[in-house]
């Protein structure tokens, strides 16, 4: 029941343009003026990063570092070995700095180990994830953020596009990336993660957990006083659209102090994405994974 409720709320019905071919193109679809990409250099970065700042200080009260708080930019060592996908709307009069609304921060495997690791890796215990597949490349998603204007399914989507399109280049075997839910009180979202633990719990080779100094229990109300309408609509529209890709949910709650937000970590291998969204995001992506 709670699959079938979840994706009859969230189907996908704004099907994207694919961009002109290119050879290499870092543009991955297109919907009316959005279009998502790849940040072509510093300057896009930066707007980025102004556009983070913006969702996670300005919005949902995070403490960033003085410096950061300062230039009102959020940003950390990460952003220099990251890919960042872009959602540009082309409407917008002016600048690039003005006209980016979205944005993903990427970081693939290979990239990662050659670099300390993956970020996620403060507060979940991945590195028996990654032994358990010496065969898949893994690749973190992470600094998730749209502008309160744009937060529709046609951006959501646009974003999956470009994650997609770049997966598939990239030859990745899974996806995984925190997500976040707003505050520090694991009890003020007992509903929606007693959901999770219970419908999308990772299991058996892909079991991952929360470090245990920082482990929060997700299972506070049995199951039987669950609804699973209520429980659905209790959670951020992200966790919602990385449930319909066929995302799993790792075990226990991280709460984050500084970003003011309570974490959960999304583990989605490419093997078990469903088909009908497989057919909707491939069809297009699959012509820049050359």
């Amino acid at each position: 029941m709670a699959i079938e409720l979840l994706n009859r709320e969230l189907t996908l019905d704004h099907p994207s343009t694919p961009a002109p071919s290119i050879e290499k193109s870092d543009v991955f679809g297109r919907i009316g003026s959005l279009e998502t990409r790849l940040a072509r250099n510093s300057r896009e970065i930066d707007a980025a990063q102004s556009v983070r700042y913006r969702v996670f200080v300005e919005e949902m009260n995070a403490m960033l570092p003085p410096e950061a708080m300062h230039l009102k930019r959020d940003f950390d060592s990460y952003d220099d070995i990251c890919d960042h996908l872009l959602v540009v709307d082309n409407a917008i009069d002016g600048e690039i700095e003005d006209q980016i609304v979205g944005t993903y921060r990427l970081l693939r495997q290979e990239v990662a180990m050659a670099n300390g690791g993956f970020y996620s890796a403060s507060e979940f215990d991945i590195e028996p994830l990654l032994k358990r597949h010496p065969d898949k490349q893994f690749m973190e998603l992470g600094r998730s953020c749209v502008l309160p204007d744009y937060r529709t399914k046609r951006t959501v989507e646009l974003l999956w596009q470009g994650n997609w399109a770049y997966a598939l280049r990239h030859g990745m075997g899974a996806m995984f990336g925190c997500a976040s839910f707003p505050g520090v009180d694991p009890q003020e979202h007992a509903l929606a993660l007693s959901f999770l633990h219970q419908n999308s719990l990772v299991k058996d080779e892909w079991m991952v957990s929360a470090k245990a100094d920082l482990y929060c229990d997700m299972d506070m109300i049995p199951a039987e006083e669950i609804n699973p309408r209520q429980a659905l609509s209790a959670m951020p529209p992200l966790v919602k659209g990385y449930l319909r890709l066929g995302a799993m949910i790792g075990d226990g709650a991280v709460v984050d102090q500084a970003f003011n937000t309570t974490d959960v970590l999304i583990v989605l291998p490419i093997a078990v994405i469903s088909g009908r969204y497989i057919n909707h995001f491939g069809a297009d992506a699959g012509r820049f994974a050359s």
